[in-house]
């Protein structure tokens, strides 16, 4: 099989200390926007729980320095740096908070927007955006709205504060001049626009148009490309009214280029699981929910909890409309105080996430998140190595395999008697159950650290090969070392 390494070699020119600008032109395309081909990202086929590509299946594992990723000075860099550890899914927040040369609308002489005409540098990073990452085949998750970008500080700047532009006014719009409370109390009318909300008053008509004129830029650049999914909101805590407006909004212009595309919309309460109320909404609306994001899990959440509330979340999405579950943003750094806990949080939730038969897992941007740092780094290689051998959409977790487990000592998925893989969170002895799985299996240790293959052990001595072990029986295996470890199995 060819060695996926060898398919992301960076070349000199593409490192030299990030010269390329994501403001800078197209020049000679290598990749034609595709709009009417089965190439599209969409469900695969044979196994709708995770996605293909180009025809072909395809796991998304990611990492980056930055959500609003069209907006980095440096992207062809920081594309290459991803795409030569094997990253191919980058979140890009349609951003509203940068500074006042990096709105989506145009800035007057008199240092006010004007929302009926577009800032042509934000657009075109955009649209660079897609085609690079079209190029490396990096799969690009939209996120339509946050709601940070319109409280707080972000409100005070934002080009749609009537105070900011030259085409509406407090009084005709109802809008404030501050909203300083946390963006989770969904206190800000800008979120209520569509009829029916409890906020909504018809002074927000004026409103919604601007939104959906915003809206409708967007997906003239985005609907040419087959390499995009579309998040309506990050973590909303928004009735979910909203967010199905919006999704209903870009299945119809999508239709009306004559392209499918998979929406959905990320709710705030997936931490709690069973407990959530709106996240529960996608189990039963395969229609609008074309794919699950449940990133909020990593919210709060650690260890065998985790685990848990993971695996209930993906068993429910998947009980009667198998759709793929992904991952867009995994909390494991800054130890902040919403639960984001230290950096070998992030990388625990990272494989916990592809154990447990998620369709994506990307570490979420700095500081609370490891980003494209070495963590992240060794974790995303050493998946691709373990790719190489066993395909993720092949096994499901079977926990019922272990035995002598501590808890979030090991985890295990497996398609029984074929291929088995263990994730040690740091070290650790288990036994794993192989009676009913007769032969020789070979076994192949990767470090989560530095994502390389190493020495592996049998009876304490030490091979550069691959060792074998017989099944048939329950067997014991031990990580090599302490800190993070894989151990693929496969029948010989």
């Amino acid at each position: 099989m060819r060695n996926f390494r060898s398919q992301f070699v960076l070349t000199v020119a593409t490192v030299m200390f990030g010269l390329s600008l994501a403001g800078e032109s197209l020049g000679s395309p290598q990749v034609s926007p595709n709009s009417r081909d089965d190439g599209r990202i969409k469900p695969y086929s044979r196994n709708p729980r995770y996605w293909q590509y180009e025809g072909k299946p395809v796991m998304l594992l990611g990492g980056s320095k930055t959500d609003h990723i069209f907006l980095a000075n440096d992207l062809k860099a920081h594309f290459d740096e991803m795409h030569a550890i094997g990253a191919n899914y980058v979140r890009c927040t349609m951003s509203q908070r940068e500074g006042k040369d990096l709105k989506p609308h145009k800035l007057g002489s008199g240092g006010r927007f004007d929302l009926d005409q577009w800032n042509e540098e934000y657009w075109r990073r955009f649209r660079n955006m897609l085609q690079w990452a079209a190029e490396r085949k990096i799969i690009v998750q939209i996120e339509v709205w946050d709601r940070f970008d319109y409280s707080a500080r972000c409100w005070a700047e934002s080009p749609w504060n009537p105070v900011n532009n030259v085409n509406y006014t407090y009084e005709q719009t109802g809008f404030a001049a501050e909203y300083p409370q946390p963006a989770d109390r969904d206190l800000q009318p800008f979120f209520h626009s569509v009829k029916g909300m409890r906020r909504y008053s018809n002074k927000l008509d004026r409103i919604r148009s601007y939104q959906e004129a915003f809206v409708r830029k967007m997906l003239s650049y985005s609907l040419d490309y087959g390499n995009v999914l579309y998040c309506m909101n990050n973590e909303t805590s928004t009735p979910a009214q909203w967010g199905k407006y919006w999704i209903q909004f870009v299945q119809t212009q999508a239709a009306k280029r004559d392209v499918t595309v998979c929406t959905t919309d990320m709710f705030d309460d997936a931490f709690k699981a069973e407990k959530a109320e709106s996240t529960k909404l996608i189990f039963s609306d395969p229609k609008s929910y074309t794919f699950a994001d449940i990133s909020q899990v990593h919210s709060r959440n650690f260890n065998e909890t985790h685990w848990d509330r993971l695996l209930w979340l993906i068993r429910h999405v998947n009980d009667k409309y198998p759709r793929p579950c992904n991952h867009t943003k995994i909390y494991g750094s800054g130890y902040y105080t919403f639960g984001t806990g230290g950096p070998e949080d992030g990388v625990e939730r990272f494989w916990r996430n592809i154990l447990g038969g998620s369709a994506s897992a990307r570490f979420h941007r700095p500081s609370a998140g490891n980003g494209l740092n070495d963590f992240a780094k060794g974790s995303i290689k050493a998946a691709r190595i373990l790719e190489e051998q066993i395909k993720f959409w092949e096994i499901k977790p079977q926990m019922n395999l272990l035995s002598d487990r501590e808890s979030n000592e090991a985890y295990v998925a497996a398609k029984e008697g074929e291929q088995y893989v263990l994730y040690f969170t740091n070290g650790g002895s288990v036994g794993l159950d192989l009676s009913s799985a007769d032969g020789v299996f070979s076994l192949t240790w990767i470090s989560v650290s530095s994502g390389v293959t190493t020495r592996s052990s049998e009876t304490g001595r030490y091979s550069l090969m691959s060792n074998t072990i017989k099944g048939g029986k329950i067997v014991r295996l031990s990580a090599p070392y302490k800190g993070g470890w894989i151990v693929a199995l496969m029948r010989k």
